[in-house]
């Protein structure tokens, strides 16, 4: 049986250049196998990458998270034993399998260290979305420890996108998105959606026990495909453990399902760590109405008064702030108490400056510019006599054969069609005197 020893270092691979949000991380790790040892780097999943300030740019959290009463986390970490860690795992109530180890010990650090503040804000912001996962994840009979897969893939971060276009809370790729209803169009991204996506999400797992019947390669799955999953079981001569396929996955699917068992443990534990989460307030309550007609933000703040990025965060499938209600009925989701004001103004707000905030044309007409410019060159040419025919000679140029007629190269130019000084021999000029 294999041994996996993580080092006690990190290594820091920034792009110069490059915003720190797409600061790359590893954890060194060094593998023993039959008395031979190799050195591979594990790639941190990207929410474990991203600094503090950029997940408190959502409105929701902007507005609803007090960081003035963040109850002061220490920044104290306690140490505690192997043993520690794995009876507090073996105790969660979970029907996934957390087993304890050298990786997971490291991710656990990490969460509990450096990423406290991380930790203190996603405790908070769970007010905001652990009810819409755990509705879902519970209608599908699935296991509730499942609610905390967005923390490695988002970190809770509702604009999240990845390098290789993965975006939303649940980070669905868009072919997979569309696979399981969610639409995509230069428009609309559902993706973005909490609850649509969430809703897919938990399908998507769903789908993929059916075929695994293993929670950690479920998980797995999830974040490289399928696919990647498949080849890995083939290498590894059949098996379908993840810890005895784990040397034939991608450096980012290897620390993927560490990096769970580590966020299982720490949403759990968080007090066993000085870590206390956020102030939160208690969101208003919001509801839908259907949207038939095209419809942009900026007429619904101006007619029900509802700022601009309160409606961007509460629909944030709709990616330019228009909802194409004429395609297909649109869900659009506002503050309960601005839903009668919406239904009652409605002809109001349709006809707010759309001429303004619509610009794209039904219909067009198209010009004749082909018979235009024949016209122009019969009406220069009106009046000046008939014309008389020159057969184009080796070696003349439009300025000789222009000072043999008396006239100018621009007007040969002019009365045959021509867009540069270039004739070929043989050819016939017109020529007007």
């Amino acid at each position: 049986m294999k041994k996996i020893l993580v080092s006690s270092s990190f290594l820091f691979c920034t792009l110069l250049a490059a915003p720190p949000m797409h600061a790359q991380e590893s954890v060194e790790v060094l593998i023993r196998e039959n008395g031979a040892e190799r050195q591979e780097s594990i790639e941190l999943p990207k929410s474990m990458t991203y600094p503090l300030d950029s997940l408190l740019t959502d409105w929701k959290a902007k507005n609803y998270i007090d960081l003035g009463k963040d109850c002061s986390t220490s920044t104290e970490n306690p140490l505690f034993s192997d043993s520690v860690y794995i009876d507090r795992l073996s105790r969660m109530p979970t029907v996934m399998e957390m087993p304890y180890n050298e990786i997971v010990r490291k991710f656990i650090d990490m969460y509990a260290g450096r990423l406290r503040n991380q930790v203190a804000f996603m405790l908070s912001a769970c007010n905001f979305y652990m009810p819409i996962f755990e509705e879902a994840l519970d209608t599908y009979g699935l296991p509730l420890e499942l609610k905390y897969l967005p923390i490695i893939e988002s970190a809770l971060n509702p604009s999240a996108v990845s390098r290789a276009g993965a975006c939303g809370l649940w980070q669905f790729m868009l072919n997979t998105g569309k696979m399981y209803g969610l639409e995509s169009n230069s428009l609309v991204d559902e993706r973005r959606d909490p609850i649509k996506a969430t809703w897919a999400a938990a399908r998507y797992l769903k789908d993929m026990y059916d075929i695994y019947k293993d929670w950690n390669l479920v998980i797995a799955a999830y974040n490289c495909g399928p696919g990647t999953i498949n080849k890995a079981i083939r290498r590894a001569g059949g098996k379908t453990d993840y810890w005895e396929i784990y040397n034939f996955l991608p450096k980012e699917t290897r620390g993927y399902v560490p990096a769970f068992i580590a966020a299982n443990y720490v949403m759990t534990y968080y007090c066993k760590h000085n870590i206390c989460p956020m102030e939160t307030n208690i969101p208003d309550a919001t509801d839908t109405v259907q949207v038939s007609r095209n419809l942009h933000f900026e007429q619904i703040a101006d007619v029900c008064g509802i700022g601009l990025d309160e409606i961007k965060s509460l629909n944030p499938q709709f990616k330019k702030s228009i909802i194409p209600g004429e395609s297909k009925p649109q869900t659009l989701r506002l503050p309960v108490n601005y839903i009668s004001t919406f239904i009652d103004s409605q002809d109001t707000i349709y006809a707010h400056r759309s001429d303004e905030l619509f610009k794209n044309r039904r219909t067009v007409a198209v010009s004749d510019t082909r018979a235009t410019a024949r016209s122009g060159r019969a009406t220069a040419t009106a009046g000046k006599g008939n014309a008389t025919y020159h057969k184009i000679r080796n070696g003349e140029t439009l300025s000789t054969i222009a000072q043999r007629y008396g006239v100018t190269v621009n007007q040969l130019k002019s009365w045959n069609g021509l867009r540069n000084s270039k004739i070929s021999a043989g050819k016939q000029l017109k020529i007007y005197k």
